[in-house]
């Protein structure tokens, strides 16, 4: 760990997670966690209002554990990252405001970034510094995506994406109709190595020659497993929870993973990044890595804790535009719920040549800020 390495801190809101995470260099100091998803689950979702305001009560308690744990003080920051989207808006707000009264109270650079690329650069804090270009497998609750990443701090660009329902989405909706709970990521993978992946012949969305190539979609599937279901019950026979845990999931991964592993021959790339929440799902690590070893592709994947949202993946693309000498943002920095990937960061408008009078912030005395 080099001294002269970017200390950089990250802030995540995009959703129902209160993430902070600290990070020298690639090397992750502190990943604390609040989260709020206890609190969504009688609603079967995440209640974006009810998100917010868990993030405004978690967000200075978050942010000093994570300075604590990393045993670093607010001075020696180099810079304060956040996610600006995409994401919920009202979530993304309240992290925002809150890197830039760190930001502006510290003295310190801001760095507005955007989910999905943090979701790939996380990478970096397990298995060293990404390869260029890396192909990344996003799939979360609410992203399916594959994405071609040159630089993680400039050029990332979209190859494919859900078109409907997203893979966490899915695995989510089926829970529900199985009377599983939510989240159901988590439930079905446990249930899913009890049962027989080819029990039921699920529908494999978006797989037909004529289909595009690297888009994906799940709605079609959703729906053939919750009628197989339905027509079951109506039928008063019991339904094989664990059999249809697996063969639903088998429909998932099985696309997901042989659409990258398509990608990366195409592009000619040797290596594919898995990350999101549902990269943690153990049948996709596990069809992933046979593929890849298949197609000699060197299979990345994070460990499951980094692959759920967390303040460590944006520290460590804040980490990143330090070290690149990328233009921080303005403190007029706003929330984007639909910042495009292409965009991995927001730089400020003085990066363009413009520049912006701060006065309107000034109000705010540093020392209610951080004593």
């Amino acid at each position: 760990m080099a001294a002269d390495e970017p200390l950089v801190l990250g802030i995540e809101t995009s959703c129902d997670e209160t993430g902070v995470g600290i990070v020298h260099g690639t090397t992750l100091l502190a990943d604390a966690i609040a989260s709020s998803v206890d609190t969504h689950a009688r609603f079967g979702g995440v209640v974006p209002e009810i998100a917010s305001r868990a993030h405004l009560e978690a967000m200075v308690p978050t942010i000093e554990r994570a300075l604590k744990t990393a045993g670093v003080s607010p001075k020696d920051l180099d810079g304060i990252a956040v996610t600006a989207g995409p994401g919920l808006a009202g979530a993304l707000l309240v992290g925002v405001s809150a890197a830039k009264a760190y930001a502006y109270a510290l003295g310190k650079p801001l760095y507005g970034v955007n989910h999905l690329a943090s979701h790939i650069c996380v990478d970096q804090l397990e298995h060293g510094k990404l390869p260029e270009p890396t192909m990344a497998l996003l799939v979360s609750g609410g992203h399916s995506s594959l994405l071609l990443s040159a630089d993680i701090t400039s050029d990332v660009r979209p190859m494919g994406a859900t078109i409907d329902d997203a893979a966490g989405e899915a695995f989510d909706k089926i829970a529900r109709v199985l009377d599983l709970g939510f989240p159901g990521g988590p439930v079905i993978d446990r249930l899913a190595k009890e049962g027989d992946p080819a029990a039921i012949a699920f529908p494999r969305g978006l797989s037909g020659s004529r289909d595009p190539a690297y888009d994906f979609s799940f709605s079609g599937l959703k729906t053939a497993v919750a009628r197989w279901i339905e027509a079951k019950r109506a039928a008063g026979e019991d339904v094989p929870v664990r059999d249809v845990a697996a063969s639903f999931q088998e429909a998932v991964v099985d696309v997901l993973t042989r659409k990258a592993v398509r990608a990366c021959k195409d592009e000619g790339v040797d290596h594919l990044m898995i990350g999101g929440g549902v990269a943690a799902n153990s049948r996709l690590r596990a069809l992933a890595q046979e593929r890849c070893e298949r197609a000699g592709i060197r299979l990345r994947v994070p460990r499951p804790g980094l692959c759920t949202d967390n303040g460590a993946m944006v520290a460590a693309l804040g980490s990143e535009m330090v070290a690149r000498n990328r233009p921080a943002s303005d403190l007029e920095l706003s929330a984007d719920s639909s910042l495009p990937v292409t965009d991995p960061h927001v730089p400020g408008a003085h990066a363009h040549g413009h520049s912006h009078d701060h006065d309107h912030v000034h109000e705010v005395s540093k020392e209610n800020l951080y004593p």
